[in-house]
């Protein structure tokens, strides 16, 4: 059984996961921390419940999803893992968040890219690839099938959707990213999303305004 455990990081207020079974190694998905005090709250966390973090997977790669990226790998050699075509987007950072005021320590690129399909394993545990691009070009969702919930990142929120207006985004392809490949999962799914509180997939069938 996976464990899920939520950090809320940087100015943008970005959920940062670490997915973990019965084995110890654990999973860090779209690390957002920004400064010392972040980090060293993921960092505790990791050190206090005894895990070996082993994956390092970004949904995409927009800034305050990536934040982290370079402090994970200095701490635990991971490099991140995502669909290449994110990978222009994790590269045009440098070129933006100065111009935002905010810093940003570049991370690396991966050695690894994600498919559209396929599975991530950890431990005793796998995660499906779900292929959900709009908000970004390549975006992925990591669905854990045996526990029943979704690290959604940016494309489904309670009650909302992703925003489209950056580069890359494209309305109608969100939408028919979540109504084809989400909607299809159990109406029961836990759904953990980039921000916001979580939220389930029959719920959003039945009120999301955007997908009525």
């Amino acid at each position: 059984m996976i464990s899920i455990q939520r950090f809320t990081f940087n100015p943008v207020r970005e959920n940062t996961y670490v997915l973990y079974d019965e084995t110890g190694e654990c999973v860090i998905i779209d690390p957002g921390m920004y400064d010392g005090e972040e980090q060293n709250v993921l960092a505790k966390f990791i050190k206090e419940e005894n895990l070996k973090p082993v994956l390092l997977l970004n949904t995409h790669c927009h800034y305050d999803h990536v934040f982290g990226n370079k402090f994970v790998y200095d701490n635990w050699g991971l490099k991140p893992q995502f669909h290449k075509g994110e990978l222009y987007v994790l590269q045009a950072i440098p070129g933006y968040v100065p111009q935002m005021g905010l810093h940003y320590e570049l991370s690396p690129e991966p050695e690894v890219f994600l498919s559209e399909t396929g599975k991530v394993k950890f431990g005793n545990s796998e995660l499906d690839l779900i292929f959900a691009p709009g908000h970004s070009p390549a975006h992925l969702c990591f669905y854990a099938a045996a526990d029943n919930f979704l690290i959604g990142g940016d494309v489904l929120f309670y009650s909302s959707i992703g925003r489209t207006d950056l580069p890359g985004g494209n309305h109608m392809q969100l939408i028919n990213s979540i109504k084809n490949n989400l909607f299809i999962l159990p109406d029961d799914c836990e759904v953990f999303p980039g921000h916001g509180q979580p939220t389930t997939i029959g719920f959003e069938k039945k009120h999301n305004p955007f997908l009525q």
